[in-house]
């Protein structure tokens, strides 16, 4: 299974937070920035608040597999972070794409639909 480029140095994400654009709802945190490169990146945030290692580290494979699968949706050329809020800790994974579909489409960075 290919594995896509994260943001991973704490550096990057200080930058991200710091210079890209946020939108939140319910379950999720989305910040977004044009990187200049041709992929996009995700960086994955689960706070200790949201439960212990094995609630976070599931959350987090959502999270990414979500990506991975919507990754054709989404303009290239992005660093995208998504923060888990404690909610998502009681969601399935249809109402953490859902989250996700939405804050890409308040951040319009979906592909227009032909």
């Amino acid at each position: 299974m290919k594995r896509f480029p994260s943001v991973r140095k704490n550096r990057e994400f200080q930058d991200i937070y710091k210079h890209g654009t946020s939108y939140a709802n319910r379950l999720l945190v989305m910040y977004v920035m044009e990187s200049g490169e041709d992929g996009n990146r995700i960086g994955i945030s689960v706070s200790r608040k949201v439960g212990n290692s094995i609630v976070r580290h599931h959350i987090t494979r959502l999270l990414r597999e979500i990506f991975r699968l919507n990754n054709s949706r989404i303009r290239t050329g992005l660093n995208i972070i998504v923060v888990a809020r404690v909610a998502a800790k009681k969601s399935d994974y249809k109402d953490l794409e859902g989250a996700y579909l939405h804050l890409c489409g308040l951040h319009h960075i979906l592909k227009e639909s032909k």
